[in-house]
């Protein structure tokens, strides 16, 4: 009887052994990621550039000052390893961009900037876009005093703007411009749009 009981005994902790290895293979009870890693994810979502503050909330235990250093950590890693892409501040934020050599890989992909021939209302929104940004529809054509649907999805379709989708505390829509219009107007960041009086007056 005793030796049924072990025998039992050991079968069920062989079972116990293979449900933990089970859970460890899909996934349920793997550790968490590092936190260079889950910062780098955040980056690689894009939408709006993440500042330090959504990063530490979204993330327990992050500090601002740890932040930084795990940026820098990043960028170290993305120059040693030859990464075609680096991170970079943005409007209070960060975000990841392709090295200034890698940029013809987007021209062709996408096609240049200059073969778009954007229509005069497309660089209206596009202007707009850009010194109101983030910026939904509705202030956009009441800005314009017309429709702007149209213009819109050209400039997300050319990489131009990006839009980020509403949630319950702001339904609408946004729209805020890209990496690729920096590049395509030569613009280290938005700090270096033109700031003449009529501009000003957007």
């Amino acid at each position: 009887m005793r030796r049924v009981a072990a025998f039992v005994a050991k079968g069920m902790a062989m079972s116990e052994e293979r449900e933990t290895a089970s859970g460890l293979e899909d996934g349920s009870a793997a550790p968490p990621p590092p936190l260079p890693r889950i910062v780098e994810a955040m980056l690689f979502v894009g939408g709006a550039p993440l500042t330090a503050t959504a990063a530490c909330e979204a993330v327990r235990g992050l500090t601002p000052a740890l932040f930084s250093r795990l940026l820098e950590g990043l960028n170290l890693d993305y120059r040693r390893q030859g990464r075609p892409y680096r991170i970079q501040p943005r409007d209070h934020g960060y975000e990841l961009v392709l090295r200034p050599r890698f940029r013809g890989v987007l021209e062709r992909l996408y096609g240049a900037t200059r073969e778009a021939r954007l229509a005069p209302a497309a660089l209206e929104v596009l202007a707009l876009v850009a010194y109101r940004q983030p910026v939904g529809k509705s202030e956009i054509d009441s800005l314009r005093g017309g429709e702007s649907a149209t213009a819109l999805r050209q400039l997300v379709r050319l990489g131009l703007a990006a839009v980020q989708r509403g949630d319950a505390d702001q339904p609408e829509a946004l729209y805020h411009t890209t990496p690729r219009f920096l590049s395509a107007f030569h613009l280290r960041s938005l700090d270096d749009l033109p700031r003449t009086g009529d501009i000003h007056q957007l």
